[in-house]
């Protein structure tokens, strides 16, 4: 695996606290607890870029990760964590709209879901949304190592099902343990950031 470069760029909650530099973007979006910040961590090589934690509803700021110096990854606060007051919620959505709607340099959404599982209300919600702005084109589906090879499919069917997701082939399993389908995610990633 490839040598990559990476550091936090910035903690945000405000646009006025987000980088200057216009580099390309990719933000992630998930529930809490999918294994977002692994994902990240995975990706680029760093087990300690993003913060991970066991307590969900940890994430509540914008993390900007600056890549090889040429673009982000953009951690969101993650989202449907129960034990989170609904005025917390409420704040979170905002700090996730003002960035979708304000980030011109902002090139792709990518809704980050745990593989296992059944994709939640708040999934259904959060994939409309990102939709609704003009993103969405790729699902990454964390922790498919926890599942047998027979069953990525069947799982694969039934998040496409659930989030209507028109082209099964934009829903990617992945692994943060054994780094399944990293390259093609970087392919993927690489053409969106030119």
């Amino acid at each position: 695996m490839r040598k990559i470069k990476s550091e936090l760029d910035r903690i945000a909650v405000r646009p006025d606290q987000y980088p200057k530099e216009p580099l390309s973007e990719i933000a992630f979006a998930g529930r809490s607890n999918v294994g977002k910040s692994s994902f990240i961590n995975s990706m680029i090589n760093n087990k300690n870029l993003a913060r991970t934690s066991g307590k969900p509803g940890k994430t509540r700021t914008i993390n900007f990760y600056k890549i090889n110096d040429k673009f982000r990854f953009v951690d969101l606060p993650g989202y449907g964590y129960a034990k989170v007051s609904k005025d917390e919620r409420e704040k979170w959505g905002h700090i996730i709209e003002e960035y979708l709607t304000t980030r011109d340099n902002l090139k792709e959404v990518i809704l980050v879901i745990d593989i296992r599982h059944k994709p939640s209300k708040d999934d259904v919600i959060m994939y409309d949304w990102i939709k609704h702005y003009g993103y969405g084109k790729l699902i990454v589906a964390t922790k498919a190592d926890k599942i047998s090879k027979n069953a990525i499919v069947k799982h694969i069917k039934m998040i496409q099902d659930e989030l209507g997701v028109e082209n099964r082939d934009d829903i990617i399993p992945y692994s943060s343990e054994n780094k399944m389908n990293s390259r093609l995610l970087w392919g993927k990633i690489g053409k969106l950031v030119k």
